[in-house]
C-alpha cells in the first residue's frame, strides 16, 4: 500500500535472465539499462557512475513522475515461486523487460528511491565458501558510490534533475 501511494508496482517474484537464472544482473549507462539522472552524475567527475551491479531482486513499475534509474534488459524474466527459492519447471514465469529495479523522483516537497534488490548496498559473503556479495563483488566496484549517490541526492546535495 505504501509503495502504491507513490506509484510503484512491485511484483513479489525474482527477476534473472531468460532461461530462469536468478543471478545477478550489470546495469550500464552504455548499454541503456542505467538511465540518466543525476545520482549518476554525482557531484563531479569523480562521483560519477556508469555501472550498478544487483543480486537477483525484484521488478517494477511506475506510474506519475518517478524516473527509471534501473531498467531491466530484454529478454529478462520474472520468476514467480509458489514457495521463496524453490524453483521448477512448472514456476510461473513473466517477462519483465522494460520493468525496473530502481527509480527516483520527487513527491511533493520530498523526494522518493526505490529498488527492488537491497543486497547491492550491502556487504557481505554467502554461501559455504562465503563468495563475496554486494559491494564486495567482483564487478560492483561502483556500488559504494551509487548508493552514495542515492543519498546526496535524497539531502538535496544533488540537483532535482
Amino acid at each position: 500500500d505504501l509503495a502504491r501511494a507513490f506509484g510503484l508496482y512491485f511484483i513479489n517474484g525474482f527477476a534473472g535472465d531468460s532461461i530462469g537464472g536468478t543471478g545477478e544482473m550489470v546495469f550500464r549507462s552504455s548499454d541503456g539499462s542505467l538511465k540518466n539522472h543525476p545520482i549518476l552524475q554525482g557531484r563531479n567527475a569523480s562521483e560519477r557512475v556508469d555501472s550498478v551491479r544487483s543480486f537477483t531482486g525484484q521488478a517494477f513499475w511506475v506510474t506519475g513522475s518517478i524516473s527509471p534509474i534501473l531498467v531491466l534488459p530484454a529478454g529478462t524474466i520474472v520468476l514467480l515461486p509458489v514457495e521463496a527459492w524453490q524453483f521448477s519447471d512448472q514456476t510461473q514465469r513473466i517477462h519483465a523487460d522494460g520493468l525496473l529495479q530502481g527509480a527516483a523522483g520527487t513527491f511533493g516537497r520530498g523526494r522518493i528511491a526505490a529498488f527492488g534488490e537491497a543486497a547491492m548496498f550491502s556487504a557481505q559473503v554467502a554461501g559455504p565458501n562465503r563468495n563475496p556479495m554486494g559491494m564486495n563483488a567482483l564487478g560492483a566496484g561502483q556500488n559504494p558510490q551509487f548508493l552514495l549517490n542515492i543519498l546526496h541526492w535524497l539531502t538535496g546535495l544533488l540537483p532535482e534533475r
